[in-house]
């Protein structure tokens, strides 16, 4: 099942909307390249539509979003009346395609994260964006079609007053409400084996990220072989068990050294370091400068 990635934030804008009547004949439009998605939302009937090399049936109950840099053209004609609400929208955040969902949080490499610690330290301020990756069901069984027509009847409903900033803004809230439906009936098909292996190992890595946690330990506690959980958060989460502790560890400490007084040896061994000198190079490897240099950036003495 195709996938829909995008990073949030920025999050995606609706444009405009409306609601079509189609009689039997009817063919949808074949366009290419048209810069925004449009969603589709069959309420009765059926459109038949291909996108590039991929043709989709999509009857009643059913969601379709065709892509913004792909050709769409109808595969045939309604066969009945179809009845269906169409929705163009828009990300300026990033967005990417895959075969299958994948772990919405993603661990960076080292290069990366120097990278972006060096960026941060042209910042004057901590409190930086954090983005995660939203992900939405190319085409879908909708898990409550009723709701989601009563979203998108109140959007186009909206439309003729959007003249109107507090209208406007009325859109794009009853729009996220229509992304997350589109994303919950993706996520009543169930994570894969990768991804619940993948979870269930992140979560025991946060949830003992102070101890001193071995390969086998890990598998031990939540009965998978070592080679397959490294295997699984590898294609899940882009790293390895030890490298997903490390960073983790390293976010905690962070905190510690913004929040507390606490002296820099006595944050490392809360967070799970043993000697002070390791965790400092860690953090520096990390964040591309020493624990203390990172506390008195952000200092107001």
């Amino acid at each position: 099942m195709p996938i829909i990635h995008m990073t949030i934030p920025p999050l995606p804008h609706y444009i405009i909307g409306g609601y079509t009547l189609a009689p039997a004949g009817r063919k949808h439009p074949s366009r290419r390249n048209i810069e925004v998605f449009d969603l589709l939302v069959v309420t009765r009937g059926c459109l038949y539509i291909g996108e590039e090399e991929q043709h989709y049936e999509v009857s009643g109950g059913h969601a379709l979003i065709l892509r913004p840099d792909a050709y769409h053209y109808a595969t045939r004609a309604c066969q009945e009346q179809t009845s269906y609400y169409w929705i163009h929208f828009q990300t300026t955040g990033q967005w990417g395609m895959s075969e299958e969902a994948i772990a919405e949080e993603r661990i960076v490499g080292t290069n990366e994260l120097i990278e972006k610690a060096k960026e941060r330290m042209l910042s004057s301020s901590f409190y930086t964006t954090q983005t995660f990756t939203k992900q939405l069901p190319q085409f879908t069984k909708l898990l409550q079609p009723s709701k989601m027509e009563s979203l998108l009847n109140q959007l186009v409903q909206l439309n003729m007053n959007d003249h109107i900033p507090s209208v406007k803004w009325k859109q794009q809230l009853a729009f996220q409400e229509v992304i997350e439906h589109l994303s919950a009936s993706m996520e009543t098909q169930g994570p894969t084996p990768s991804a619940l292996c993948a979870e269930q190992a992140a979560s025991y890595l946060r949830e003992h990220y102070r101890d001193n946690i071995t390969a086998q330990e890990l598998g031990e506690s939540i009965n998978f072989h070592p080679v397959y959980i490294a295997r699984c958060m590898q294609k899940e989460f882009g790293c390895a068990p030890f490298d997903y502790l490390m960073r983790f560890r390293i976010e905690r400490a962070k905190l510690l050294l913004l929040q507390t007084d606490l002296a820099v040896a006595r944050i490392g061994e809360e967070v799970g370091f043993n000697h002070a000198a390791y965790f400092a190079s860690c953090f520096a490897k990390y964040e591309g400068i020493s624990p203390r240099k990172y506390r008195q950036r952000f200092s107001h003495g």
